[in-house]
């Protein structure tokens, strides 16, 4: 769910439009309220060279499970800052990127983005780098077993490809976006992989290794909510007539968009990993239109996603402008921080 431009030179990915990325009703308080005790405010976690990119908590295991975009790896996080590795490695998870736990009707699985932006130099190949989309489904009840694979690029074999952020509707249909093209792809919960909606002209790239698509979420209503980190649009994306979409209407500059929560039926959590913000937006509308009704100042750590706790919002500090940066050594602390809005 990250926003960057891939240039690569001599085996290393480096950002060639991060800089210009810098530049760039009723609604509920829950995230707010004062939180349990035993809830830490701000997680920190130290792996060198780990990079999270995705960021999901699973209640009943006590634990959050954040994605790595360097080992493609799926790890957990505890309260007390102890991070290890959630899941079996897979080489087929080249990076591992957003990440959506799906927990109803007992599917009890974990779905992730997969891709290849060149990060990972063991497992980045020629043949993957900048067009790699997989979705990888992990059973969530069985820590030892491999993921189910679903390859999605192969849908449209002659575009670029970078599988970014994962939804889930009511059916347990999985909905893919694709930052490098103009797709977002649909898994039904057979894992059969189709093109969902697919416009050249509105969800298009701004250029060759540019992020578009980016955040997606599911409404209980019926329609995705989907963030192009380029312009800052977000969308209105109906599931039974999804070439029907049409632009949220707002004031707030949401350029660099990242990660999407829906708080509720009526709010929604964007985070701009380029802003280090995390905007919330109020509708009385069906998100027709949306104003904003809260931010929180990051640290400038590029924010990428979020993660529902408790009634509240943590979002997840990734550091990928230090990673595609090309700075040295690799940070090795990483922090999961507690929502407040201001």
């Amino acid at each position: 769910m990250s926003t960057f431009s891939l240039v690569a030179t001599a085996r290393r990915v480096v950002p060639a439009a991060f800089a210009g990325l810098l530049l760039l009703s009723s609604c509920s308080d829950d995230d707010n309220e004062v939180m349990a005790p035993a809830a830490p405010a701000v997680i920190t976690f130290t792996q060198a060279g780990l990079y999270p990119e995705g960021v999901q908590y699973d209640a009943p295991n006590s634990r959050f499970l954040v994605t790595s975009l360097t080992t493609g790896r799926v790890g957990q996080v505890k309260d007390d800052g102890t991070y290890s590795t959630a899941f079996p490695d897979d080489p087929r998870l080249v990076s591992a990127i957003g990440a959506y736990l799906d927990n109803a009707s007992g599917r009890n699985r974990l779905l992730v983005a997969i891709s290849d932006p060149g990060a990972n130099q063991q497992r980045s190949t020629a043949a993957t780098r900048g067009k790699l989309a997989r979705l990888a489904i992990f059973n969530n009840a069985n820590a030892t077993a491999a993921p189910t694979i679903v390859e999605l690029g192969s849908l449209r074999p002659n575009l670029a490809h970078f599988a970014n952020d994962v939804a889930v509707d009511a059916q347990g249909n999985a909905y893919v976006t694709d930052s490098f093209s103009n797709l977002i792809y649909k898994i039904d919960p057979q894992n059969t992989a189709t093109v969902f909606l697919e416009d050249a002209t509105r969800l298009a790239p701004p250029a060759a290794g540019a992020f578009g698509l980016n955040g997606i979420v599911f409404h209980p209503d019926g329609y995705l909510l989907v963030a192009k980190s380029d312009n800052g649009a977000l969308y209105k994306v109906p599931l039974n007539a999804p070439n029907t979409f049409t632009q949220v209407t707002t004031t707030q500059n949401l350029s660099a968009a990242d990660g999407l929560l829906l708080q509720d039926n009526n709010t929604l959590q964007v985070v701009s990993n380029a802003q280090a913000r995390v905007f919330r937006l109020a509708t009385t509308n069906g998100f027709t239109a949306a104003t904003l009704s809260g931010t929180f100042v990051t640290q400038p750590q590029f924010p990428t996603t979020l993660a529902r706790r408790d009634g509240a919002s943590y979002v997840l500090y990734a550091n990928l402008d230090k990673l595609f940066g090309g700075q040295t050594p690799a940070v090795s602390q990483f922090s999961i921080n507690r929502v407040v809005f201001q």
